[in-house]
């Protein structure tokens, strides 16, 4: 188990990342344009496929659904990488959870005795290799402009989702909660909102683990549209850029490198934040 000390060392750095999220990327400056005259550029067809995208995310909020990873993968990736770093299965509580054969579902796996070094890891590698897959999607699927980027928004959108449920089992919580559902998507508006709307994230997930400030989840469901007011403006520029053929091979890889990068980290960081709160008690 981490010393005091170190989880007091690792507290700090999230802190100093969380004041360090101030610089934007130019298509983030872009997309902090009006709503309406983003409207009055972007073609129907992609502001009709953002929408569908978003609507699958809400169903997800709503009910989990075909963006959930498979626990026993991350499950596995935390044990090796335990192994790995000397630290016996027996000597610890984590283990590795079989399939529930009377109830059909995969149980979360245990990190409490696990440091945070381990599971700093194995976030990181999952995240390179998510970030890999995302930059050659985009160059794949920016080659056709407006024909092919019909493809690439459901996939980044869905990969995001399964990034951070990732980031979530890394740190051991349970993205099949409805509390970590809306925690998830919480993340991904933060990974592209401005500086007001990251500081306002940073305030409201501060509480979140508070017994005495419990949350609205049905509120909070309900209410999903508008955790993506932002997102969904950052998003548009990013996607509009790609439409150019062959050009958007290039604007496609970085974008959803970008994407994906970003989606991690904001992860990494928020879910390490709450894992840390939680041990220091």
């Amino acid at each position: 188990m981490d010393s005091r000390e170190t989880l007091d060392q690792e507290l700090e750095q999230i802190l100093k990342w969380e004041k360090q999220q101030k610089d934007l990327f130019i298509w983030d400056k872009i997309g902090r344009l009006p709503f309406a005259m983003l409207d009055k550029v972007m073609p129907k067809a992609l502001k009709q496929k953002i929408g569908d995208s978003l609507n699958d995310v809400g169903q997800y909020v709503q009910h989990g659904g075909k963006f959930l990873v498979q626990k026993k993968k991350v499950a596995k990736l935390l044990q090796e990488e335990a192994e790995k770093s000397g630290y016996s299965m027996i000597d610890t509580t984590y283990r590795l959870e079989q399939e529930d054969e009377t109830e059909g579902t995969t149980k979360i796996h245990s990190v409490e005795k696990l440091p945070l070094q381990v599971l700093d890891q194995v976030a990181d590698n999952i995240t390179e290799s998510r970030t890999k897959f995302a930059a050659a999607q985009g160059a794949a699927t920016g080659f056709g402009g407006i024909v092919t980027i019909a493809a690439d928004i459901p996939m980044v959108m869905g990969l995001s989702l399964k990034v951070l449920q990732e980031m979530a089992l890394c740190y051991g919580y349970d993205p099949d909660e409805p509390l970590e559902r809306i925690f998830i998507v919480k993340c991904l508006q933060f990974s592209s909102a401005d500086i007001v709307g990251k500081k306002a994230i940073i305030e409201e997930l501060a509480a979140y683990d508070d017994p005495d400030k419990p949350i609205e989840v049905v509120s909070q469901m309900q209410g999903w549209r508008e955790v993506f007011n932002s997102y969904s403006e950052s998003f548009g520029w990013k996607k509009l850029f790609q439409l150019i053929p062959i050009a958007g091979m290039v604007f496609g890889s970085v974008s959803n490198k970008n994407t994906i990068r970003d989606v991690g980290e904001a992860g990494k960081m928020l879910y390490k934040k709450r894992l840390i709160l939680q041990r220091l008690k």
